[in-house]
């Protein structure tokens, strides 16, 4: 009886061991500022998404998916792929806080800036081969094949330094077989058919097993013309053939790997442009000579439909007073357009960056101006806009997913952002100790793994390909 029951023991130990290594290969997709109903609700709005909508029958999908502080889309893309808020993972918002404009609009660009393990890199500690195609905050990260998002100017020379940046090699060996590469600061529908010709190529010819790509044209659309007009609708179906292509290689690369669509914040019309920096000038907070900031004390941080405001000094408690005074007096003027002003304690309690002494949120139809002696209101350099209060419906984002293990035609419901990666994480079975999340799917994958055989290791060599 003894030999009987330790055998059992080590028998379910096996099993628990190999469950742990099975793992599904994943191609993660985001489509930058894509609305969940315009998937949900595609046909009653004219739009044509085959294949997007293929994932809400053959796949799970969620009615929408609760985004972080802010809806931004640097910092939202560091949670999709971590599982942790922006306060933890380290990305505050699009651009550095730059006061005195001296790193020239610089972006987050860099993934030595995440504080926390990414999905690359759990991914890299399993033994498992990644890929990336222009996905935010990614120069630098830990890829085996890394085309990162970075642009500086728009010139040629932009083209040298992404060569640079990129896994050596690469993007010669692609350019080879497709031409040139897509310029970073090209952001319109042909740079995402662009960038997904050479996705689908890094699919096909080094067969990652996780893979992130990024298509911006919706976002580059919906800024311009705004939220469902024509053209923004047109690009979002020229958007749909591009899942459509990425998919069918997916599927051709790793036939029981798993598809994922995601998005990082909504969209809302906007009208109006208010100069928040006007009002901490003239209280001489902010100090300029000419366009040249030569001093402050406190500055508004743009992030679109909000800004935080950060304190050069936060221990300095005369000019923290002086500042919220000066809010509350903005927040009760219609003309500043400010929905919520949140304290510093309210800010780190929603996860936005603890950089931020007070986070000012607009009212959608408004969003930051981008010049100091700009009067209080004028027309939105914008027609649409994100960054707004998380909470609001326009600002919700899209997850679908499909492929092994995942149920058919399953609504997830409304879920929190950060449960994506930790679901993703459960299917490549990796760990992501540090994510606030939860895996969506866990149970039905680990029904799935029980019968699908092999191990990591296995998956590794036979479909890992080489650099």
């Amino acid at each position: 009886m003894r030999r009987l029951l330790l055998a059992l023991s080590l028998g379910v130990l096996a099993g628990l061991s190999s469950a742990r290594a099975i793992a599904t290969p994943v191609l993660l997709i985001s489509i930058d500022g894509l609305r969940p109903a315009d998937v949900l609700q595609a046909r009653q709005r004219g739009l044509k998404l085959p294949n997007l909508e293929a994932f809400l029958q053959q796949g799970a999908y969620a009615s929408d998916v609760r985004g972080v502080l802010p809806t931004l889309t640097y910092p939202s893309h560091t949670t999709l792929i971590t599982g942790v808020s922006p306060n933890l993972h380290g990305i505050g918002g699009n651009l550095t806080f730059d006061p005195t404009n001296k790193n020239q609009q610089g972006w987050d660009w860099y993934a030595s800036d995440i504080r926390v393990p990414t999905l690359w890199d759990a991914a890299h500690a399993a033994g498992l081969s990644t890929a990336n195609v222009h996905w935010p905050v990614s120069v630098g990260a830990q890829v085996d094949w890394n085309l990162p998002q970075i642009w500086r100017t728009g010139t040629a020379d932009d083209r040298k330094l992404l060569a640079a940046l990129a896994t050596p090699g690469l993007l010669p060996s692609l350019e080879h077989d497709l031409g040139s590469y897509a310029d970073g600061i090209a952001e319109d529908l042909p740079g995402d058919q662009n960038r997904t010709r050479f996705a689908i190529k890094l699919l096909e010819t080094r067969k990652p097993y996780f893979m992130t790509a990024y298509l911006t044209a919706l976002d580059t659309q919906q800024h311009a013309s705004g939220p469902d007009t024509p053209a923004s609708r047109k690009t979002l179906e020229g958007i749909d053939q591009l899942i459509g292509q990425l998919v069918a290689a997916a599927r051709r690369v790793h036939p029981d790997g798993v598809v994922a669509v995601v998005s990082d914040h909504g969209f809302a019309p906007v009208q109006h442009d208010v100069n928040l920096y006007l009002p901490f000038i003239k209280a001489g907070l902010i100090t300029l000579k000419g366009a040249e900031v030569t001093g402050w004390q406190a500055m508004p941080w743009n992030d679109g439909g909000s800004a935080a405001i950060v304190l050069r000094d936060p221990s300095n408690a005369a000019v923290k007073a002086e500042v919220a005074a000066l809010l509350r007096q903005l927040q009760a003027d219609p003309q500043y357009g400010i929905a919520h002003v949140l304290d510093h304690e309210q800010v780190v309690a929603r996860g936005g960056t603890a950089q931020a002494s007070w986070f000012v949120q607009f009212r959608p139809g408004n969003e930051m101006g981008l010049k100091p002696d700009a009067p209080v209101l004028s027309p939105g350099h914008y027609r649409g806009m994100h960054g707004y209060d998380a909470a609001l419906p326009e600002m919700r984002s899209t997850f679908l997913i499909e492929g092994k293990g995942v149920p058919a035609a399953r609504d997830l419901g409304s879920i929190d952002m950060r449960d994506i990666a930790p679901t993703l994480a459960a299917l490549l079975g990796v760990q992501l100790p540090r994510a606030q999340g939860k895996a969506l799917l866990a149970a039905d994958a680990a029904v799935a793994a029980s019968g699908q055989g092999g191990n990591v290791s296995a998956h590794v060599r036979m479909g890992g390909g080489t650099k």
